[in-house]
């Protein structure tokens, strides 16, 4: 019997189930792991809102963004600035500010970027990211390179996010709000003319769809739920520099997205969690003689990212999804 063949948009339900357990992993985790562990997996988190976020770009529209950082780090600033030096500000006023800078930095660029195509579009995206990053990096009236802190958490009122252990809980309900919203959105008339444009933008055109309206909102949408990351990211952290706009992560996020697999947005959260544990795997790796084999992961990663898309193109969740529906086809 062939294998069966997978749709990585549609999962079987023993996929299905090992990410519910997975998901109550997560909410067990802070009852049983330390402050440390616990910080290292909220990061993790926002790593996986921000991968989703890249997903619904280049696995659902097909547009490979090089400068999706940039919304993530404009987020960031944008509640570094608005948050007082001896007080913190409402999380209810700095939320749609932050993400609302990014979608109107995403709306600006990407009605100039999707009228671009291929690796034009590519170098395009990075371009701008670039411009952004040296905007702030060489203006010390937003920080320049040293970057700017921030005092205090939002205050939520009803909760404390300056608890760790609340924070944690408070980035999960956004990982999961996140993921069920682009879930929903991927099944949409919307999703489905997304999709359609990756395989065959020139036939939807011929359909009648307005494509560049409809990549400028996948843009749009995609620069905001980077931005969320990005706030959540200066929130934990207080600290926010020019390096969350640089090219790197940009780099790492499309490396999450091609790690976990294209086009479900619950690979982009495998991704990061995926992507963060083998970085630090990698950096601990102990010497060899004089060779310090920690001190190049970044070739150790490019090596299984690599192997991966060789061996698993469709990612670790394509991986999952080719065995577990193989299990089952043999049981039926």
């Amino acid at each position: 019997m062939s294998a069966p063949q997978i749709h990585i948009e549609t999962l079987p339900r023993s996929v299905q189930l090992l990410l519910v357990l997975g998901l109550l992993a997560l909410a067990a985790f802070p009852f049983v792991g330390s402050d440390f562990y616990m910080s290292m997996v909220n990061r993790m988190m926002i790593l996986a809102i921000f991968a989703m976020s890249l997903d619904l770009l280049q696995g659902v529209t097909g547009l490979v963004s090089l400068g999706h950082a940039a919304y993530f780090g404009i987020a960031g600033y944008a509640l570094a600035f608005v948050t007082p030096a001896n007080e913190p500000i409402s999380l209810y006023a700095s939320l749609p500010i932050a993400v609302g800078a990014s979608a109107l930095a995403a709306l600006v660029i990407g009605f100039l970027v999707v009228r671009t195509h291929g690796i034009y579009f590519i170098m395009v995206t990075m371009a701008f990211a670039q411009m952004v990053f040296y905007v702030f990096f060489d203006n010390k009236a937003l920080g320049g390179s040293d970057g700017l802190f921030l005092n205090f958490r939002p205050d939520a009122v009803l909760i404390d996010l300056e608890n760790k252990r609340v924070f944690y809980f408070f980035t999960l309900g956004c990982l999961v709000a996140v993921y069920l919203f682009l879930r929903r959105v991927l099944w949409s008339p919307f999703g489905r003319s997304l999709a359609g444009i990756r395989v065959n933008e020139h036939r939807m055109r011929a359909l009648g769809f307005g494509t560049f309206s409809h990549k400028l909102a996948a843009f749009t949408l995609a620069g905001a739920l980077a931005g969320l990351a990005g706030f959540l990211w200066a929130a934990q952290t207080g600290f926010v520099n020019p390096e969350l706009m640089g090219f790197h992560l940009s780099a790492h996020a499309i490396m999450m997205v091609i790690l976990g697999g294209m086009g479900n947005f619950a690979g982009a959260i495998i991704g990061a969690f995926s992507f963060e544990y083998l970085l630090h795997l990698f950096k601990d790796l102990p010497a060899i003689g004089n060779f310090n084999t920690g001190k190049h992961w970044q070739m150790w990663m490019g090596l299984f990212i690599v192997a991966l898309v060789i061996f698993a193109p469709k990612g670790i969740l394509g991986l999952l999804a080719r065995a577990f529906a193989k299990k089952e086809a043999n049981n039926e």
